[in-house]
């Protein structure tokens, strides 16, 4: 058992040493080459023995029930004689390895991981021609340990680099608690969360979120929306995708976010709450499994109410007229002030039943159940308006005004699924299917207290649903030893529905922007390849292909939409990554993306909660196009792991928004059009430090450059172009003292954001939280604050152009303090693993919330 621990550390913690020797160079006895996790099978190893051979070992590490890979387990070669480890290597993702440049003699290869019980292979005999020795499948057995008999303790790092993605593990992260999603994806890597909850990603919000390597419609009117709703407690980490392949849908342009709730493999059954309290928020939560046999079960559910959260607005802006094309005859048209003070109030929850049943050991099926649930309201109290005109007309008197939004929303997710294993490892068929259907309210009513129309009162009601029908297959088969082959197909059937009035008094008011049905209906047919190759010193190639066709249909109840052509995408993707002899990792990858229009952008629906500012969906808009370029190095310097990445974008057809004015220049429209060119350039870097298994410093930042243009050069009065650096960074840390204490800290700011027509403020939060375990681990009480030196945030922002100029200040107040409390009962062992698959929606472009203006399976990662 010594040695094994003495390889593992060697493993982790002594490539760059190792990896300095001249080649040849004799080592200290007992030390073993670095643990090549992620080398194409077959590569070679770096040298490791006293004197280098010629020889060859190499074997297929699988579970011993499921016959599924087990990915980077240790394969040590020992001396007999000495009963000395003198070479070692890891499992690659399909479970092969290959030991090679061996020397001539006799060997005991032990295979090892954990969880599984640990296998040698004595009397393997390298001769002095240098021969291959095929050890052939080896299969691991899983080990069965009691809670309370055994206690098997691992630290895992807060943030791991993959060869295509990068993964914060969040259950490690007591800050987050009694927070919720948004609180979690701002301390992901390349991640910007703002105040509101809208997320971007490496400056672009063109991206998809998954739900345990699924999509769900809680997503599709809105991801800031849908984030609110997963209490963090539930959330074991979060997958950034930044370069998906070819088995990924075509869509979401900046990348895709899988976000992993807590699931497991365990045998027995466990019960799991949690409470917390504080000055901003509550939430509770409940989670369970219950597993015997071929069967199991599982249970989470949570929710989170936010209270408390008070702030104000204060929005200026000045309309201008154009004569013609000329520039020089910009003139006034109004100007215009508002105020209000704000609060919001809101309730969010999911609750998720799973089931899954292994038929044989060839056969699976599992089956889900989600619903997630949202009721929030947003209050603006007392909003003055206050016009001033500049053609000689009368101004019109200042109003006062209550504003109340309303916004409620409920998601309904269920899946089925199958997956057969073949004989030959690594040959799989999947079939999936999933029913998805999301219904929201969305009103606002208008109460003008003072000025013309008091005593009138202005309400929207709109009832929207969005239904989606998804049925997906996936096949893979290996060809050869270094070769994987993936084909799959799939269609997405989706229906949207949006039925809206506009009220006055009680009166509905006709117009196509006031009161309609709108229906729009997508259907989405996909079919991929993707080929996978291990080849040459530590090389391996991943190239695929994805074709989308897409048919369109939209009407109007009381009118007619112009017909929207069908058409058809193929997106190309390619990534490439070596694994250097000294255990570090280069990647490059490249890949063409699109961005269907969600219903946020398509909506027609006049949204007027603020009389002088509303929008409106264009049910024309077209899909983006983008092209994705990265270059990463990956590398560990002693206890520090560094992450550097270079990255260049470019979209093509970008939806932006539209602003006008109205004749008088009181009112300022916002529509949105195919009308765009963005272009980023970026670099980001993330370093994490682990002393000790007692403190860990973790810390990054983000620079890009933005160039925006809506390539309009025909009129100038709707010309706007824009450019400029946005830079953002994190910081995190914690520490464990003895007896269960321990201390984290996390602090995040996002610079001034570049926008098409102007820049948006930045933002900066922090938080502080201290836990106490008790009961052997099996319950912690904590207490956290945030915000806590600074009350007020204020957001400046401003929107320049032609016909517009516009000036707000936006002041939040996020001081919070909690305290949080967590138990858990029940007995579990470790069963075997299975590979689950889940239908990938990877589409629709979504900002992340609704535009505003001055108011307002298992970790791992396959799909």
């Amino acid at each position: 058992m010594k040695r094994i621990f003495l390889l593992i550390f060697l493993t982790a913690g002594g490539t760059a040493a190792l990896a300095q020797q001249p080649a040849g160079a004799e080592r200290p006895a007992g030390t073993s080459r670095p643990a090549g996790a992620g080398r194409p099978a077959g590569a070679p190893a770096a040298a490791a023995q006293p004197r280098e051979g010629t020889g060859r070992i190499t074997g297929t590490v699988l579970d011993a029930t499921s016959k599924q890979p087990v990915p980077f387990a240790t394969i040590a070669l020992f001396n007999p004689a000495t009963n000395k480890p003198v070479d070692g290597t890891a499992a690659d993702d399909n479970g092969k390895f290959a030991l090679t440049r061996v020397a001539a003699g006799t060997y005991t290869v032990q295979i090892s991981f954990i969880g599984y019980q640990q296998i040698e292979k004595p009397g393997v005999v390298i001769t002095e021609d240098g021969n291959t020795v095929a050890l052939g499948t080896i299969s691991l057995a899983s080990t069965a340990q009691k809670l309370g008999e055994v206690v098997v303790e691992g630290q895992r790092s807060l943030i791991e680099e993959k060869v295509d993605r990068t993964v914060y593990n969040a259950e490690k992260d007591e800050t987050t608690r009694g927070g919720d999603a948004t609180d979690v994806l701002r301390r992901v890597p390349s991640l910007s969360v703002d105040l509101d909850g809208n997320v971007t990603l490496r400056g672009s919000q063109n991206i998809r979120v998954l739900i345990n390597n699924r999509p769900s419609t809680i997503a599709a009117n809105s991801i800031a929306d849908a984030l609110k709703q997963i209490p963090a407690d539930q959330i074991k980490s979060v997958e950034v995708i930044t370069a998906p392949s070819a088995k990924y849908d075509a869509e979401g342009s900046g990348g895709i976010i899988n976000i992993v709730t807590k699931q497991n493999n365990l045998q027995g059954f466990t019960l799991d709450g949690r409470v917390s309290g504080g000055l901003r928020s509550a939430d509770a939560g409940v989670s369970a499994s219950y597993r015997a046999g071929k069967m199991g079960f599982s249970l989470n559910a949570g929710g989170r109410g936010g209270y408390n959260t008070p702030g104000s607005f204060e929005n200026a802006q000045t309309t201008y007229s154009i004569t013609g094309n000329d520039l020089s005859t910009r003139t006034k048209l109004s100007t215009t002030t508002q105020s209000a003070e704000t609060r919001n109030n809101q309730f969010g929850g999911r609750y998720s039943l799973g089931w899954d049943y292994d038929i044989n050991k060839q056969n699976f099926l599992t089956a889900s159940a989600q619903l997630g649930m949202r009721n929030g309201t947003t209050y603006q109290d007392g909003l003055t308006t206050s016009i001033q005109r500049f053609d000689g007309t009368t101004n019109p008197a200042s109003t006062v005004r209550d504003v109340k939004v309303l916004d409620k929303a409920n998601t309904l997710d269920l899946s089925l699924g199958y997956t057969h294993n073949f004989a030959v490892p690594q040959r799989e068929l999947s079939l999936q299917t999933q029913y998805s259907r999301n219904n929201r309210q969305n009103d606002f009513t208008n109460d003008i207290l003072e000025g013309a129309q008091a005593g009138t009162e202005l309400r929207n009601l709109n009832d929207s649903y969005n239904q989606e029908v998804t049925l997906q297959a996936d096949y893979q088969t290996p060809l050869g030893d270094k070769q994987l082959l993936e084909l799959g197909g799939k269609n997405i059937s989706r229906q949207v529905e949006s039925d809206y009035t506009t009220l006055t008094n009680g009166q509905p008011q006709p117009g196509l922007g006031l009161s309609n049905v709108f229906t729009y209906r997508q259907n989405v047919s996909a079919a991929y390849a993707s080929y996978t190759l291990g080849f040459g010193e530590n090389y391996t190639l991943k190239a695929g292909t994805r074709y989308e066709y897409t048919t369109i249909d939209a009407d109007f109840e009381t009118s007619e939409v112009d017909k929207i052509p069908s058409y058809g995408v193929l997106v190309p993707s390619l990534n490439l990554s070596k694994k250097l002899k000294n255990g570090n990792t280069v990647k490059a990858a490249y890949n063409r993306r699109i961005q269907r229009p969600s219903l946020q952008f398509l909506n027609p629906n006049r949204q007027a909660q603020n009389p002088v500012n509303i929008t409106e969906g264009n049910p024309l808009l077209r899909p983006e196009y983008t092209n994705n370029f990265e270059l990463g190095y990956n590398t560990f310097i002693k206890q520090t792991s560094l992450n550097f990445t270079a990255f260049a974008r470019n979209t093509n057809k970008s939806i932006q928004p539209i602003r006008t004015a109205s004749a008088n220049g009181d009112t300022i429209r916002t529509g949105y059009g195919n009308i765009g060119t963005e272009n980023a350039y970026g670099t980001s870097v993330f370093a994490n430090v682990n002393l000790n298994n007692k403190l860990t410093v973790g810390g990054g930042a983000d620079l890009y450059y933005a160039v925006l243009d809506n390539n309009n050069t025909t009129d100038v009065r709707f010309s706007a172009s824009n450019k400029g650096w946005v830079a953002s960074g994190r910081l995190m840390g914690s520490y464990n003292f003895t007896k269960g204490w321990g201390l984290q800290f996390f602090s995040f700011y996002r610079g001034r954001q570049v926008q098409l027509q102007g820049y948006q403020g930045g933002i900066g939060v922090y938080s502080l939280s201290l836990k106490k375990d008790f009961a052997d681990k099996k319950g912690s009480f904590g207490i956290g604050a945030d915000n806590f030196f600074t009350p007020k945030w204020r957001i400046r922002s401003e929107v320049s152009s032609p016909l517009l100029d516009q000036n707000s200040l936006n002041v939040l107040r996020r001081t919070s303090v909690r305290a949080t409390l967590s138990y858990r009962i029940g007995k579990m062992s470790m069963a075997p693993q299975r590979r689950k698959k889940s239908v990938n929606n990877d589409d629709l472009k979504d900002g992340g919330g609704a535009p505003t203006e001055a108011p307002a399976q298992q970790s791992g990662g396959r799909p």
